[in-house]
């Protein structure tokens, strides 16, 4: 059985329908994808399975029961944990406290959840004190993955992890992400570098205008020359 179902999944933002009919499936473990140009609807179809937009009609099923309707905090403690675009820090309260915030449905002790982040994010523990806000984008990144992850997550959507960070860093979180996934954590993974992404994945769903245009295997995809040449900037000899 799949961990997250779309079913013909519509969202509009007034008179503008943002999803159309989207379905798509994610099972445990995988890393799944969705790549496809700005305004495709990648973001908003992550703002909808963590229940910050609500759709107009279709279904979404996470761990077997439809979660329409169901608000964004229980569906954190369901299980659901979101790394969100542009990162979302609290730039005032320290990267403990960041952390703290997304473990603030859980009772007991958080020693397990703080070593788990330390450790795929040493940089973190070094900058326990340190005010959010005052972290390079590198370490910002670091930290809204890892605060996701303080609420132990079956499935985490990450939404754009590597915006904005040099080649380098590109590379680490990718790395950290596989790290991620191979402890368990099953990954909805939003993505403007399509080769990365592809290249961690398991499958991949690629979006145009709010709409499914094509699934498969992500290394499959990769090799396809349409989508290299409209997404990877690979142009194909004919």
């Amino acid at each position: 059985m799949a961990l997250l179902e779309l079913q013909d999944v519509a969202v509009s933002y007034g008179a503008i329908r943002a999803l159309k009919n989207v379905s798509l499936s994610v099972e445990p473990g995988e890393i799944v994808t969705l790549i496809g140009a700005n305004g495709a609807g990648k973001t908003t179809t992550l703002k909808t399975i963590s229940g910050l937009l609500h759709p107009v009609s279709g279904d979404i099923q996470f761990d077997g029961e439809s979660i329409i309707g169901v608000p964004p905090h229980l569906l954190v403690k369901r299980g659901i944990g979101h790394a969100p675009e542009g990162r979302g820090m609290f730039p005032g309260m320290s990267v403990t406290e960041n952390l703290e915030m997304g473990a603030y449905l859980r009772k007991g002790n958080l020693s397990a959840s703080f070593d788990r982040v330390h450790t795929l994010f040493p940089r973190l523990a070094e900058r326990s004190k340190q005010a959010a806000g005052t972290l390079s984008g590198g370490e910002q990144q670091m930290l809204a993955i890892g605060r996701a992850l303080m609420s132990s997550p079956k499935l985490l959507l990450l939404d754009e992890p590597s915006m904005g960070l040099a080649p380098r860093l590109v590379a680490q979180i990718f790395s950290i992400v596989a790290e991620i996934n191979a402890q368990g954590t099953t990954i909805l993974l939003v993505e403007q570098n399509a080769a990365q992404a592809l290249k961690r994945a398991n499958r991949a769903y690629i979006l145009a205008t709010g709409e499914v245009v094509q699934s498969g295997d992500a290394a499959t995809l990769a090799d396809d020359p349409a989508v290299r040449a409209a997404y990877l900037g690979i142009e194909t000899e004919t």
